[in-house]
């Protein structure tokens, strides 16, 4: 492969549709590789603009403000890396010859929830949950019925699991609807599902390109109000749970085709496996390959993205802590424990322009033995400074 040099003609372009911490590591990696990279994002000094060679600020959801960023800049490679994007864009620009990442129509059934779990249970045939689509309280109340209690309440179209919340009886589901009518996104339709009893929760990345299909260590997650806060690597599975697990990520990544990295998402029961929901790009929950991996999952994703091999060496037991504002902060700052730089410990602040209550800011992560319990304490040690 022939590499270049940014800010030449003859430089090797991606452009980022989404610039927040995921999208400034993928920035990173590219950059290590000399590809010029250009960095979009509805908001000015988003974390990926930092580290770009050059940024836009648009209303992603605009399809003739996407487009004319995409013309004017001409770029290799289009990597949406959220999810809020006009879709009429993508597929527009992959009519006139852009190449977007994995393609638009896998980007087409991954932002909305009906779409994903439709293309997995019922023309793959993956085992999932029972589910209903409602637009309405009252067809929330009937598929409520159908489905059983306790139930799961998303937004078709959300980010980071915002407007989720689990219904216990009907006496939670009037809570449950506003909830999710509140989360960012397109909460016209809601997806009710079936609450399974697993045992845990995992996230496969899965990494594909012409050069084959290669799987991480399979990342342990804790939740709450539907947005990650600690992941682990690797989460202790069953050799039945985990060959399950990867035929079904293989199966639905075949299935969208394209390359790059996917955060597949699984519910485990003893050797029972269920899917869950799929991202096509980095994973949030996935920022311990940080430190778990020769090849961090933003590094496979540049690598997969430009055709190159995929191999890496995992290193051992790793884990990370997300830091959430605590204070409302239009110039951010942080108190940081020198007992975070230690040999085991990494910390990576994120520069977000403007800190809000529950907003991620931050993570820690951490390596060795028991490498979860210390992100659980030394996530402790950051404090917002109002």
């Amino acid at each position: 492969m022939i590499f270049s040099t940014p800010l030449k003609s003859n430089a090797l372009k991606i452009l980022l549709l989404g610039s927040g911490e995921l999208g400034k590591e993928v920035a990173i990696e590219a950059q290590r590789l000399g590809v010029e990279v250009i960095a979009v994002d509805a908001y000015e000094n988003a974390p990926a603009h930092l580290v770009a060679n050059s940024y836009h600020v648009i209303d992603m959801k605009n399809r003739e403000e996407v487009l004319e960023v995409i013309r004017r800049e001409k770029p290799d490679f289009i990597l949406p890396e959220v999810e809020a994007i006009s879709i009429d864009a993508l597929f527009a620009a992959e009519k006139e010859g852009f190449h977007v990442i994995p393609n638009a129509e896998a980007v087409n059934k991954t932002m909305n929830r009906k779409n994903i779990r439709k293309f997995a249970a019922e023309e793959l045939g993956l085992k999932t949950s029972a589910y209903r689509f409602v637009t309405t309280f009252e067809g929330l109340i009937e598929a409520s019925k159908e489905i059983g209690f306790p139930c799961v309440i998303k937004p078709v179209m959300s980010s980071s699991g915002h407007g989720q919340s689990i219904a216990r009886t009907a006496d939670d589901l009037a809570h449950s609807w506003e909830i999710a009518k509140e989360a960012r996104g397109d909460a016209s339709e809601l997806i009710v599902e079936e609450f399974v009893p697993f045992d845990y929760e995992i996230t496969l990345l899965t990494v594909r390109n012409e050069t084959g299909t290669v799987f991480c260590e399979p990342i342990g997650h804790i939740q709450k109000d539907g947005d990650y806060i600690f992941s682990w690597q690797p989460m202790q599975m069953s050799e039945t749970a985990r060959k399950k697990a990867q035929e079904m990520a293989k199966d639905v990544t075949d299935g969208l085709g394209g390359r790059g990295i996917f955060g597949v998402e699984f519910f485990v029961k003893g050797d029972e496996v269920y899917f869950s929901e799929l991202s096509p790009r980095p994973h949030d929950t996935g920022m311990v390959t940080m430190i778990t991996q020769s090849q961090s999952e933003f590094a496979l994703h540049v690598r997969a993205v430009l055709g190159l091999p995929l191999d890496f060496h995992f290193y051992g037991e790793g884990a990370s802590a997300a830091y959430k504002s605590d204070v409302e902060s239009v110039a951010p700052a942080f108190e940081v424990d020198e007992q975070l730089f230690d040999a085991d410990t990494f910390v990576r602040i994120f520069g977000k322009p403007e800190a809000h209550k529950g907003r991620r800011m931050a993570v820690v992560l951490t390596y060795g033995k028991d490498a979860l319990e210390k992100a659980k304490e030394k996530i402790k040690l950051i404090r917002g400074i109002s």
